[in-house]
């Protein structure tokens, strides 16, 4: 007894409707020319098949599958799951599939470089880091454009789109000395993370030139859990800041949340607080927090484009570095 098909293939189509399997082909493929007879039997004997023309032969003819592979590790955040959806429109828009790949290190590419070799992708991007040498290398032998969300590294075959870390840092900075907070704090994100480092670059940087006390520093993980841990961390010390940046938002939370139950101190009169990237809790009634808007729409919009640009021109010399700006929205956290 043999078992039925689970597809119809384009073979089944011609003889169903009689003609070709060139000429079933042709019916599909665009840019090639077919008459109307022939295009209405076919895709009579299609539907009475069930038949989709499958994307397998096209690539193999090709050696172009419009498939773009989105690596995320970080999803807890809202922030990139928004990313995510913009990304995954705006491919489609642009004749793309997006091939969704998740990696349990929600900071670093390099783990999974073996796994996207084995698929025929056309490009990749990830808001993940390559933090070693030899994965920038595996990256650079695929010979596909990568793209690095908020990354830093650039290539012959890598480049990054990623909002103006530096500048936020400083404008933050500037900001909470503005408010006359006289000590300061900084909570980060995990220590392989680039953006993290490059925001307390700017922070620290503008502190510097307004010649501020050291700033007490500890790492929370980019988690909620991880900014209440860290800002109890900090505030155990003798003379604790009277300020406190987070590299993003949901630590930020973390921080109010522990300084207000654990620690009994007000926010803003006692200490003021701001965070990253305005996820919509930043807005919320019981926080209000002050933070830095990446304009994320935009950061795609680079994104693709440079993927495009690159997926056009197969030898592309070296790899782009994009800044986009990015915007301090102030809240309650910080008006005294």
């Amino acid at each position: 007894m043999t078992s039925r098909k689970r597809y119809a293939s384009s073979i089944d189509v011609a003889k169903l409707a009689g003609v070709s399997q060139s000429a079933v082909s042709r019916t599909y493929r665009q840019g090639t020319s077919v008459s109307e007879e022939t295009r209405r039997k076919v895709l009579e004997a299609a539907t009475a098949l069930d038949y989709r023309p499958s994307m397998i032969p096209r690539i193999m003819l090709t050696h172009r599958s419009y498939l773009v592979a989105v690596v995320v590790g970080g999803l807890y955040n809202p922030f990139y799951a928004t990313v995510l959806e913009i990304f995954s429109a705006r491919l489609q828009d642009a004749g793309y599939q997006v091939l969704l790949m998740h990696t349990d290190s929600g900071h670093t590419l390099d783990d999974i470089i073996p796994r996207l070799s084995s698929y025929r992708v056309d490009a990749i991007v990830s808001a993940l880091a390559v933090m070693s040498g030899a994965a920038a290398q595996d990256l650079a032998r695929l010979k596909i454009p990568v793209v690095l969300f908020n990354a830093a590294l650039a290539n012959k075959w890598v480049s990054s789109v990623s909002s103006d870390n530096l500048g936020a840092g400083r404008a933050v900075a500037a900001h909470l000395v503005e408010r006359g907070a006289k000590r300061f704090g900084f909570i980060a994100g995990p220590a392989n993370s680039s953006a993290s480092k490059v925001r307390f670059a700017g922070f620290r940087g503008q502190l510097a030139e307004n010649q501020t006390a050291p700033v007490a520093f500890a790492e929370g993980d980019y988690r909620y859990e991880g900014g209440r841990a860290a800002a109890l961390a900090i505030f155990a010390a003798a003379h604790p800041p009277d300020a406190l940046f987070c590299a993003n938002d949901l630590m930020a939370i973390g921080a109010m949340d522990a300084l207000r139950t654990d620690l009994g101190l007000r926010v803003p009169e006692d200490v003021l607080v701001a965070g990253f990237d305005d996820i919509p809790a930043a807005a919320w009634a019981a926080y209000g927090l002050t933070t830095v808007v990446q304009d994320a729409s935009r950061m795609v919009d680079q994104t693709i484009a440079l993927l495009r640009a690159r997926m056009a021109q197969h030898d592309a010399p070296g790899g782009v570095r994009t800044i986009v700006p990015a915007t301090l929205v102030v809240r309650g956290s910080t008006r005294r």
